[in-house]
């Protein structure tokens, strides 16, 4: 096809100039229309997507960030929003919702999530049924409500109308794995039509690592190989308890932490143990098997860096059924209760010793183990007050049942097992729930009974250090106090010297009756109401199941009886409390 010059002939000007503007044009016009033929197609608007998490320690809510971060490569409009914060949500111009969710004590909703949860339950949650939605539950399978939380969210959103795009998935604390496939299940419904990144699939080996601490190299994942340097007792001579207090140096790791953080421990388990389980099963140790990160070992060292051998999993109970009809009738659903019940004290080497049929190859029986979970204690120190270190407060577990020593894992592996020539592998967890009033001159009020301690020991050192003017009120509790006084001189001194305003203790062994910090928090009612009513942020740390519990209906208490409110006035208090980051709780 002959081309048409764009300068005519009879324009003024010469042959050469003719020449040499139309061959400028022409290329002008052949790069104009190249570009114009290269150009891509309209992006495709991208998916809007509601990524709700509900975290009592913060693992929920770090991944959920993770997610969103991952989301916005694969072609969606993400956002995070706090469960607390759920009544903030216009629901009807929402379209897809993701729920990331921790479970806490026996099957409770984590602490921020409860409000939710009350709501979700109600007519009004029926605004969510328009959505396409799914769950991904993080828990631990060392506690019989596994997972319940996010089960409970998923049934509930089904129940209303809400289209489930991807069935929920159940993590155990060793959710990387799952969740990535949960996550790649989830995309594959949900942006099939969109176009991702060309750097998807980096972010997403990235983002799902654990979450490391600012600086640092070393996470989960790649856990930092410190050094012991300090490893007291902290309970005398009487105790009917065995409490430590450790020092972990972190010189040339490069991770920090802030008061309120744990940090994650992984154990090796007790040699004598290994021992017993390598007689059981008829063997010398030597014999190579796989390991859950890929290689292979000697089974002597699998069995005591890289696995559980203490608790039987559920996989070895469903082998060992399928040989055995005491434990196959024992796993029946409607005998969940007789199953905890014989479960009680036993662990795996008991099932080896008593049930005739659970004979197993090398290779196999560790196919049916868990993989060594990290233990996450409370830190007690402040880094400001101790940098470079960071420090436990740790009870040690040891108790006879069924005719056997028992030891628990991680603590005696502390107590016992480290000496100068071992290495701790550590790592940070970050506790984005559990962290000090902005404001140093914010009162605080701190529930901290036995190794509950831990973290405001932390929280005093760092208020210390910053010169905080707020005022501090510690409840700690024990058994007696002679022998069960954790940090007394520490916390004595700290009384004497103003920087601990109150300090109120309750031994529950030293008289008749006895007497637990819910019960000193009911004494000093009237005072309490003062603090709460100054701004103050109050603190719980310990056990979930029974003195979380007691400390949360003794607030009630004192909101009804030294504030005057109603019951339902109370609850709103309460749920205000948490909303406004006031009231937190680090609980297990």
């Amino acid at each position: 096809m002959k081309s048409v010059p764009f300068i005519p002939d009879n324009a003024p000007f010469s042959s050469q100039q003719r020449l040499w503007l139309n061959g400028f044009l022409a290329g002008l016009f052949a790069s104009a229309s190249a570009d114009q033929a290269e150009a891509p197609a309209a992006a495709k608007p991208a998916v809007p997507l509601t990524i709700l998490f509900g975290s009592q320690t913060g693992t929920a809510e770090g991944l959920a960030r993770r997610i969103a971060k991952q989301s916005g490569a694969r072609g969606c409009q993400p956002r995070v929003i706090d469960a607390a914060t759920h009544a903030s949500v216009d629901w009807k111009s929402e379209t897809n919702l993701l729920v990331v969710t921790s479970t806490y004590g026996d099957g409770d909703m984590p602490d921020n999530a409860q409000e939710f949860w009350d709501w979700l339950q109600t007519d009004a949650a029926s605004v969510l049924s328009h959505l396409n939605y799914a769950v991904l539950a993080l828990g631990d399978t060392n506690y019989s409500e596994f997972c319940a939380a996010g089960k409970k969210i998923d049934e509930r959103l089904a129940q209303i109308g809400a289209k489930r795009i991807h069935d929920r998935t159940d993590c155990d604390v060793d959710y990387e794995a799952p969740a990535n496939a949960w996550i790649d299940g989830v995309f594959g419904k949900l942006v099939s039509h969109a176009t991702p990144a060309e750097d998807a699939k980096d972010i997403t080996a990235e983002t799902l690592r654990p979450l490391q601490a600012s600086g640092g190299v070393y996470s989960k994942t790649n856990p930092f190989s410190a050094r012991l340097i300090t490893n007291r007792k902290l309970t005398g001579e009487g105790s009917g308890k065995e409490t430590r207090h450790f020092e972990i140096s972190l010189e040339g790791s490069g991770l920090n932490y802030e008061s309120g953080d744990a940090l994650g421990v992984y154990p090796s388990n007790c040699p004598a143990l290994v021992d017993d389980l390598l007689r059981a099963l008829g063997c010398d140790g030597e014999e190579a098997v796989a390991i859950p990160n890929g290689g292979e070992l000697s089974l002597r060292k699998a069995l005591t860096d890289c696995f559980d051998i203490t608790k039987p999993g559920a996989e070895l109970l469903q082998k060992v059924a399928e040989k055995n009809a005491m434990i196959r009738e024992l796993l029946a659903p409607e005998r969940k209760a007789d199953l905890k019940k014989w479960l009680w004290g036993r662990e795996v080497i008991d099932l080896l010793h008593e049930i005739s049929e659970a004979r197993f190859a090398p290779a196999e029986f560790v196919t049916l183990l868990k993989k060594m979970a990290p233990r996450l204690y409370s830190i007690s120190s402040s880094p400001k007050a101790h940098a470079g270190q960071v420090h436990l407060t740790v009870g040690i577990v040891r108790h006879d049942s069924h005719g056997r020593a028992r030891k628990g894992v991680c603590s005696t592996f502390l107590a016992e097992r480290v000496d100068e020539q071992t290495m701790v592998p550590v790592f940070i967890q970050t506790s984005h729930g559990f962290r000090l009033p902005v404001n140093g001159d914010t009162p605080i009020i701190m529930i901290g009974p036995g190794t509950g301690i831990a973290p405001f020991r932390g929280f005093l050192h760092e208020r210390l250090a910053t010169e905080a003017k707020g005022k501090n009120w510690l409840f700690f509790g024990e058994q007696r106090e002679a022998c069960d006084f954790y940090y007394r001189e520490e916390l004595e001194q700290m009384l004497a010297d103003g920087h601990l305003t109150r300090l109120s203790t309750a031994f529950s062994r030293d008289q008749s009756e006895k007497i637990y910090v819910q019960n000193r928090m009911l004494e000093n009612a009237a005072e309490l109401w003062a603090w709460l009513q100054e701004g103050a942020h109050f603190y719980v740390c310990g056990d979930a199941s029974r003195m979380a519990k007691d400390v949360d209906a003794a607030l009630h208490t004192i909101a009804e009886t030294a504030g005057g409110l109603s019951k339902e006035a109370v609850v709103q208090f309460v749920q205000q409390l948490k909303s406004e980051k006031r009231y937190q709780r680090d609980v297990y």
